[in-house]
């Protein structure tokens, strides 16, 4: 390809609307452009380096025997009014209607279609197991989408779908994709930890994230540096500690006006305590059903452990009216002493000796409050947000936070699709059994980005030799020489013959404005012809990602080129 032919607009400065750094340099780099808030186009150079990697998740899918289906966006309301998430999906879904009134929603996922597919076409186990897969684009409304390809409305997604007779098949689906996930990232020249993670509206039991550690990431992961324990916040587990019974004397338990003292900061400050020393009661309604749950004061209540743990399909916080009736009083005074709801206790509340809660009455607080004396908790639990420094659940080191970019995600279903959908198959003794299925998702254009978080410096973006949009690109110093273009040309079809992807820079631009252009988008070899070195029978060659340069005979270029491509040296 030639430069001056190639459609890759560089920019120069940073676009206002791109905060990450793999935002600005797709943009900067010429690989996209915003066609809508969340929404972009994808360049030539863009698209070549998504093709890349669908092309590497292509190989390893169809190695643990997937095959390869594409299905439609439009999907009707029907198989997911089956499934009951038409309307539990949420505001997410795009949702349209066509000329005949009938309901349709643009896909952000599709467990239903490909259920609805399946239960159509597969009655034996003979033709179990079944792995299908598609590479297309996904829908969904995000409230806020930002970071360019890191949270859109439109994306491109790698989803596969497993079909097993049992638990013992979907195990071996399961870690069939997991083990291909990490070839796959690994290929792509970024190193994805797998973590454990809670399904959320996509369901079923295990779970694991495939997540890149960067500070651009959006989610909070918690990982072992000793047994190799690692789960995104959402999911880390906590542990009872097993401590000792509070050391001490049970104070009398007093009541102490706190007016206008409702937070914990708050009620520390006006009576001198610590958050450790304070217990937070909070109200929620679990299938319309107020419980109480309590946590202690420097910690965070993790709802959708209580969501599981009480097995309930919808936990939200009470509102202030129902807050008012079970306690008596205003939001930031509830207490457990009296109350009488069920009351659900984090583990650590266990070892709180006179602690400060609520009275359940405006403007006061009680003091001195005491497990079993006081108050009873029907049943302790973890339930809490587990903390950087907490101790981990495996091998009880402490636990080292960090941030991570989701590239992918894969789940165990088990039947909550084929049950729902009545999507059945004939055992080997004739019983009509529901599929145990699986899925597995990957998020082609964030894995791009991901890539580029992981690969840049100053002057653009490092490209592992796998997914670069090209190989090479040759740079004349002048193409108004006849022997430094002479010599270009030669290079360049030599390169093409040996099936190298290379890009002739033959624009009449000055040689800083080439160089800048080659480092921001990233080629990963650059051939420099000057006139100096080309008298000396010479072309420099230059590796982008160590800035290394070497200055080798003409008739040597190709060679060297070789040996860096096939060698990996770029990796």
């Amino acid at each position: 390809m030639l430069m001056s032919q190639l459609y890759a607009p560089t920019l120069r400065e940073t676009p206002s609307e791109a905060e990450l750094v793999s935002h600005q340099l797709m943009l900067r780099a010429g690989l996209m452009r915003r066609s809508a808030s969340g929404m972009y186009t994808f360049l030539p150079l863009g698209l070549r380096v998504i093709r890349k990697v669908e092309q590497i998740i292509r190989e390893e899918m169809n190695a643990i025997m997937g095959q390869e289906v594409l299905m439609p966006i439009v999907q009707p309301a029907e198989i997911w009014q089956e499934s009951g998430r038409w309307d539990e999906y949420g505001d997410e879904m795009f949702r349209l209607k066509d000329r005949n009134g009938r309901q349709f929603c643009l896909g952000p996922t599709h467990e239903e279609l490909i259920t609805a597919l399946v239960r159509s076409e597969v009655r034996s186990y003979r033709q179990l197991p079944l792995r299908l897969y598609q590479i297309q684009n996904k829908y969904r409304d995000e409230i806020r989408p930002r970071f360019g390809l890191m949270r859109g409305r439109e994306f491109i997604m790698k989803d596969m779908y497993s079909f097993d007779k049992d638990e013992e098949g979907l195990d071996a689906s399961y870690w069939a994709a997991y083990h291909a996930y990490e070839r796959i990232f690994k290929r792509c020249g970024v190193e994805a930890r797998p973590v454990e993670a809670d399904s959320g509206a996509i369901g079923g039991d295990v779970t694991h994230e495939f997540m890149v550690l960067a500070e651009a990431g959006e989610d909070s992961v918690l990982h072992c540096l000793k047994c190799g324990y690692a789960a995104n916040v959402e999911r880390a587990e906590g542990v009872d500690r097993k401590l000792p019974a509070p050391n001490g004397e049970k104070q009398p338990l007093q009541e102490v006006a706190t007016p206008q003292v409702s937070t914990i900061a708050q009620v520390c400050a006006f009576l001198n305590k610590e958050p450790q020393d304070c217990i937070k009661t909070l109200i929620y309604l679990a299938d319309g059903r107020p419980v109480a749950a309590l946590v202690r004061g420097d910690h965070n209540l993790n709802e959708i452990k209580l969501r599981k743990f009480l097995n309930c399909d919808v936990l939200e916080l009470a509102d202030e009216d129902t807050i008012v009736r079970i306690t008596g009083a205003p939001v930031g005074f509830a207490g457990p002493v009296g109350l009488d709801v069920p009351l659900y206790a984090d583990y650590a509340v266990k070892y709180i000796l006179n602690a400060v809660v609520g009275a359940n009455k405006q403007d006061a607080h009680l003091i001195n409050a005491n497990l079993d004396r006081d108050f009873q908790v029907t049943e302790f639990a973890d339930l809490r947000e587990v903390q950087p420094g907490d101790p981990c659940p495996r091998c009880g080191d402490a636990l080292e936070g960090a941030r991570g970019i989701e590239v992918g995600q894969v789940f165990k279903l088990g039947t909550k699709y084929s049950k729902a959908m009545g999507a059945t198959f004939l055992q080997e003794n004739g019983v009509e059994t529901p599929f145990v299925m699986g899925c597995y998702g990957i998020g082609v254009g964030r894995t791009v980005a991901a890539v580029i978080e992981k690969n840049h410096d100053a002057d653009g973006i490092i490209w592992p030799i796998s997914i670069a949009p090209y190989h090479v690109i040759i740079v004349p110093v002048s193409v108004k020489d006849p022997a430094q273009t002479e010599a270009a040309y030669k290079l360049y079809q030599e390169l093409q013959a040996a099936g190298i992807e290379v890009v002739l820079d033959d624009r009449d631009e000055r040689p800083g404005v080439k160089f800048k252009d080659a480092d921001l988008i990233g080629f990963p070899i650059r051939v420099t012809i000057g006139p100096k070195s080309l008298e000396k029978g010479e072309m420099e060659l230059v590796i982008r990602r160590t800035k290394e340069v070497r200055s080798l005979p003409v008739g040597s270029i190709l060679a060297a080129i070789r040996e860096i491509l096939e060698g990996g040296e770029q990796e």
